[in-house]
């Protein structure tokens, strides 16, 4: 196994909660009105520092989507998920993005989010209206 070397971001950073390993700028996010199981997600357009697991097909509130989880490579820990295929066409903008799951974040201000005690969504990835 080879030395880790990790991509350091200059500007507003989200940053993995747990072992600060910088993640996305905040110039790259997509979308703020995303929600998953444990509460607010955003979506990015490209992110640092993560590898992908397994492609597997899941149902969301959205319609069938093929996705990866991503992982933290300065920890390990699930930061989120990769859009592979959408197979709504009105998904489609979703294919290559990344989604962020706030509460395993550190904002660019350096806050960090909390898992909403009141969430008890069984799927991801619902927009707000």
């Amino acid at each position: 196994m080879g030395r880790l070397f990790l991509v350091s971001l200059d500007g507003k950073i989200y940053s993995c909660k747990y072992c600060q390993a910088h993640l996305a700028l905040s110039n790259d996010v997509v979308s703020k009105n995303f929600h998953c199981k444990h509460g607010k997600a955003y979506l990015f357009s490209k992110v640092v520092n993560v590898t992908c697991g397994l492609k597997e097909a899941r149902m969301m509130l959205t319609g069938m989507h093929t996705v990866a989880d991503i992982f933290c490579v300065g920890c390990g820990s699930i930061v989120g998920w990769k859009y592979e295929t959408a197979h709504e066409k009105s998904q489609k903008y979703k294919e290559g993005k990344f989604i962020l799951e706030r509460f395993k974040v550190k904002g660019p201000d350096g806050n960090l989010y909390w898992m909403a005690n009141d969430v008890h969504m069984v799927a991801s990835d619902a927009e707000d209206s």
